[in-house]
């Protein structure tokens, strides 16, 4: 599927990867914009220009036409690779070594909001600079460019997780001139609101956290702006770049396999013992690759270490993010050496030893939007055990419930003892040589990638290009 006419795409994110890469966004943006420009999309990539990216062709320009309140921005622009079109916005304090937080004191960059808006502000006068027929903007980072962006501007809005909206004091509502009202909620300025009232599409990053987003219960009390937008509100599950996760050919790992040889699983198995430090023993390996927040439900996680002599695990956690939850983690890997690893700081090369080398994947997930890991580890015949939530929903199926499809083991609910039961199944299914070769194979050879999320991308663009002429 190509696009019908000429289009250009403007792809504003926050994350992109591999240069900045802090959860799912900055995956999930190459991931798309990669599968797009192969199926025929022209799609620029707008950054903040955090500094360390190196761009071949390149043109520098101050763009024109900021708002009043608006500081400098100077453009960067030039290719990376054969064909990745990028613009980096660069403007006060805009070089700085991670999006969100700074890495001396583990707190919040105080300037956050004002750094966005700003990025927001560039990102619409960089679309009327260029005529760009379709802007995607991803999350509260980039939603404020919808009080600025020229009104012939189709746009497209991509909430990645709701529990993130970018909340300000009202002062920030007369920066945002006629278009400021829709910002409004609660009494405070909200861009994500504001984001969902004004974007021509606004998706969820699938079926499943749509249906749990226009809840009370899973709207973040965005719940009723979101139900009203009726069928400009869609799902469009996430995938993931097999180009990264592919067993086959990953660099990542000591040794290569494939669906139909999974021998050198088993060695990848071995190495990631030996580095946490743990016996062979005879029950299964459960790995956990997680940001440190409540989000991912690490604390359940910690919570039913102490019952896994029971079924002979063994665990092995990798993460970074709430120093507290991390100290929780070395207290728990304290008591209980044998059975459980905690490396409290990530590593991309770690990381994909303990997706490909562990025998199960927990994600005991509060709420999940999409999720990725599990899609990762279907893909290195890994099998994911989840909860009951969002994406995991769209993407696991329950092998006890459905023994001919199941690709995993499915939670009931995010608590413990729920978590548990499902770990115990899974022990079990594990157990069984021929049952777990089923699953993993079905998990393998499901294509995971960007190919279908993309072509609904690329059929969204195709509608609302159409409809704005």
């Amino acid at each position: 599927m190509i696009l019908d006419r000429d289009l250009t795409v403007l792809f504003a994110t926050a994350e992109f990867g591999p240069w900045v890469k802090v959860g799912g966004l900055g995956e999930a943006s190459t991931g798309l914009v990669s599968s797009l420009q192969a199926m025929g999309a022209e799609v620029v990539v707008v950054l903040p220009d955090y500094g360390g990216i190196e761009l071949a062709d390149e043109t520098r320009f101050s763009l024109p036409n900021l708002p009043w309140w608006c500081p400098e921005i100077r453009a960067r622009r030039g290719r990376v690779g054969d064909d990745l079109d990028v613009v980096l916005l660069a403007f006060p304090n805009s070089r700085r070594p991670h999006p969100y937080v700074n890495p001396a004191t583990g707190t919040a960059w105080p300037d956050a909001s004002d750094f966005f808006f700003t990025f927001s502000a560039g990102v619409a006068a960089l679309a009327a600079l260029e005529g760009s027929d379709l802007v995607h903007l991803n999350d509260w980072h980039t939603a404020t460019a919808l009080a600025h962006l020229p009104n012939e501007s189709a746009t497209v809005l991509t909430v990645h997780n709701l529990a993130y909206q970018g909340v300000d004091g009202v002062r920030w509502l007369r920066l945002c001139g006629d278009r400021s009202s829709p910002f409004v909620h609660n009494g405070d300025f909200n861009p994500l609101a504001g984001g969902i009232r004004l974007a021509d599409r606004v998706v969820l990053v699938s079926e499943s956290y749509r249906k749990e987003a226009v809840q009370e219960t899973g709207g973040f009390g965005l719940h009723q702006l979101l139900a009203d937008r009726g069928t400009d509100l869609s799902g469009i599950r996430n995938g993931i770049d097999l180009g990264l996760w592919n067993p086959a050919d990953d660099p990542h790992l000591p040794v290569n396999y494939r669906h139909d040889d999974l021998s050198g699983k088993e060695i990848c198995r071995k190495e990631l013992l030996r580095l946490a430090g743990l016996e062979a023993g005879r029950g299964p390996v459960i790995g956990m690759v997680a940001r440190l927040v409540e989000q991912k439900g690490v604390d359940l996680a910690l919570d039913i270490v102490p019952f896994l002599r029971s079924v002979s695990a063994r665990m092995v956690l990798i993460g970074s993010g709430c120093p507290s939850l991390a100290a929780q983690a070395v207290a728990v890997a304290e008591r209980y050496p044998d059975h459980f690893v905690a490396w409290c700081e990530y590593d991309d090369d770690l990381a994909h030893l303990v997706v490909a080398g562990s025998d199960l994947l927990l994600m005991p997930s509060r709420f999940e939007p999409c999720g990725l890991t599990q899609l990762q580890a279907m893909t290195c015949g890994t099998i994911p055990v989840v909860t009951a939530v969002g994406g995991l929903c769209d993407t696991v199926i329950d092998t006890d419930s459905n023994p001919r499809r199941g690709t995993g083991f499915v939670a009931r609910k995010p608590d413990a003892l729920a978590i548990l039961d499902a770990l115990h199944r899974a022990c079990r299914g594990w157990g069984n040589p021929r049952r777990r070769a089923a699953v993993q194979r079905r998990g393998m050879t499901a294509d995971w990638s960007w190919s279908k999320p993309a072509r609904r991308y690329l059929k969204l663009y195709r509608s609302l290009a159409a409809e704005t002429g």
